[in-house]
C-alpha cells in the first residue's frame, strides 16, 4: 500500500507528519521540540543561536536544555560562558546518542505507521489536508 511517509505527497499536497513525545515520568520527557533544539545546537555551537533559529528566546531554550541536562543519566548539552575566546555549547556524546535515537525511532513509526496514516488521511473532508 505505503512505502513510507514521502508516499502520502503523492497528489502535490504535503506529507501528513507523525510527532512523538516520550514521556518518562512527570518530570522527563523528550520531543520534536526539544530534539529540533539539540540538532540545532550541533550545527550552531550556540544555545542561543538554536533558539533564535526556533524562535525561542534564550531563556527557554536554556530552561529546555537544563531539563534534558538533568533528565538524563548525563549531560545532553555541554555550555560555556563567553569572554575573551567567547561562550559555546556543543552535543555531548550522550547527547549524540539520545539525538540518534529519538530520530531512528520517529523513522520506525514513520514507516511502521505509513498505511494506517494512508487509510486516515484518505478519509479526510477535501481540503482539510491542504491547509
Amino acid at each position: 500500500m505505503f512505502e513510507s511517509m514521502n508516499d502520502f505527497a503523492t497528489d502535490g499536497q504535503d506529507a501528513p507528519s507523525l510527532r512523538i513525545r516520550i514521556v518518562f515520568g512527570e518530570d522527563a520527557m523528550l520531543g520534536p521540540g526539544k530534539a529540533d533544539l539539540l540538532e540545532l545546537i550541533r550545527e550552531t555551537g550556540s544555545i542561543a543561536a538554536a533558539g533564535r533559529s526556533m524562535s525561542m528566546s534564550y531563556k527557554r531554550a536554556w530552561m529546555l536544555v537544563d531539563e534534558l541536562n538533568k533528565a538524563f543519566r548525563d549531560p545532553l548539552v555541554e555550555s560555556s560562558r563567553g569572554g575573551v575566546r567567547g561562550g559555546g555549547a556543543r552535543l555531548t556524546k550522550a547527547g549524540e546518542v539520545v539525538l540518534a535515537q529519538y530520530r531512528k525511532l520517529e523513522e520506525i513509526m514513520a514507516e511502521a505507521g505509513a498505511a494506517r496514516i494512508g487509510v486516515l488521511r484518505s478519509l479526510l473532508r477535501d481540503g482539510v489536508a491542504e491547509k
